[in-house]
């Protein structure tokens, strides 16, 4: 019932930033947990960053301190703010919503992706 859609990745260089934006239309995005997922080549996606539907966020310990995740309830959409990127960053990252609200699963909608390529 919820669509997601995705922007705000590119082309930056190292130590640089970005932010990408998952944006939900249909049912309210409120109470969903909301999951940023990545995926570099030739390795297995992993979890980047979680927030719960009261907004309790959750950080894969590499992307601590420079990654935040956050939720802009007027405009319905969740972001992923990225500093400090080094190349180990590149990958095509995914945000996922879980509709029981605790951002960990099963995701029923996914967004379309988008692809963060940060060069040396």
């Amino acid at each position: 019932q919820v669509h997601l859609a995705q922007s705000g990745g590119g082309l930056v260089q190292a130590g640089g930033s970005l932010r990408l934006s998952c944006t939900a239309s249909g049912e309210t995005f409120r109470i969903y947990g909301v999951t940023w997922f990545r995926q570099a080549p030739g390795k297995e996606r992993e979890f980047v960053a979680r927030m719960n539907w009261l907004n309790y966020t959750y950080y894969q310990d590499y992307v601590k301190g420079r990654f935040t995740i956050s939720r802009d309830e007027s405009l319905d959409t969740v972001y992923l703010q990225m500093d400090s990127l080094t190349p180990d960053d590149t990958a095509f990252y995914n945000c996922a919503g879980d509709p029981t609200g605790l951002g960990t699963g099963p995701y029923r909608y996914w967004g379309p992706g988008t692809q963060v390529t940060v060069s040396a």
